[in-house]
């Protein structure tokens, strides 16, 4: 299991690594494909870090607003209170506010750019459905997830895709509208500038398509590492897979639920609207619900 984590650490950093990559790519094929030269790639870089940094200190505050969560005092949930505050002991991490989403559909998640300003969101379904071990085996899950920075890489993948997309269209018609590099130039007639402009078009049409597959393979890493951590944390990995189950099962749909906070929830709200076959698997926010189940059995 620890090699296990190991690697999804990893594999997380690598993603992210790809998502910059990509999104200086970006700025370059602007440059390259336009007039704009180097003030494409300087453009694409103003935009990300403001973004990122919107992000970074205002993101909690709107995925509670977007969820329609609503804080919780000790005396309201107590049973709730208790079971954050010790495992947020046992995580070695402060006591993240507790907030609550008042819907049938059973899910949870967390937010916050650190543990000292994290957020657990619970359902109201999720309280009323799930029994003592299990409630504690999915607070247990978003605990690892505020405990590794889930909720700022996440929250980072997120915006670094939007971003993506955002430069990319914008950038796109700038190009097609201003007729691209100048029919003078002599570096786009000649065959290796011709190919480069080619290039540069493509990665501007398929960069948006690139951008979402890394945010999912992201989320679906996390979404692991965050399994094996909070049974490290309950010591008792059966609890979050009984509570997995009827997550998963429950018809009820989180009607807070969007595409923009999809990815931060135990079990993806939209699945069973967008489906998880075929092409669509490609853009799972989250791991397969029986692999998850099997591999906390497992433990």
């Amino acid at each position: 299991m620890y090699d296990q984590i190991g690697s999804n650490k990893f594999k997380s950093v690598l993603l992210i690594a790809f998502f910059i990559v990509l999104v200086l790519a970006v700025g370059w094929a602007f440059g390259y494909a336009s007039d704009w030269g180097p003030a494409g790639l300087a453009l694409a870089l103003v935009f990300a870090f403001v973004m990122t940094w919107t992000s970074y200190w205002y993101s909690d505050k709107i995925v509670l607003g977007m969820s329609r969560a609503r804080p919780v005092s000790r005396e309201q949930e107590p049973h709730l209170f208790h079971s954050v505050e010790g495992l947020a002991i046992a995580a070695g991490i402060p006591t993240p506010a507790c907030y609550v989403i008042d819907d049938p559909a059973p899910n949870a998640f967390a937010t916050g750019r650190n543990p000292e300003h994290a957020a657990l969101a619970v359902t109201t379904g999720l309280m009323e459905q799930l029994d003592r071990l299990e409630l504690e085996g999915v607070i247990g899950h978003e605990m690892a997830h505020i405990k590794n920075y889930d909720t700022l890489v996440q929250t980072l993948a997120a915006v670094m895709a939007g971003t993506v997309v955002l430069l990319s269209d914008w950038m796109f018609h700038a190009w097609f509208w201003g007729g691209g590099r100048k029919r003078g130039n002599d570096s786009s007639s000649s065959g290796i500038g011709s190919v480069l402009a080619l290039v540069a078009v493509a990665l501007l049409i398929l960069s948006p398509f690139f951008a979402a597959i890394i945010q999912m393979a992201i989320s679906r890493k996390r979404e692991y590492l965050a399994d094996a951590n909070g049974a490290l944390l309950t010591r008792y990995p059966q609890g979050l897979a009984d509570a997995l189950k009827k997550i998963s099962t429950d018809k009820n749909q989180l009607r807070s639920a969007n595409k923009a906070t999809e990815s931060m929830y135990i079990y993806n709200p939209l699945k069973d609207i967008r489906g998880g076959k075929g092409i669509n698997a490609l853009f799972d926010t989250h791991p397969p619900i029986a692999e998850r189940i099997q591999r906390l059995e497992a433990m």
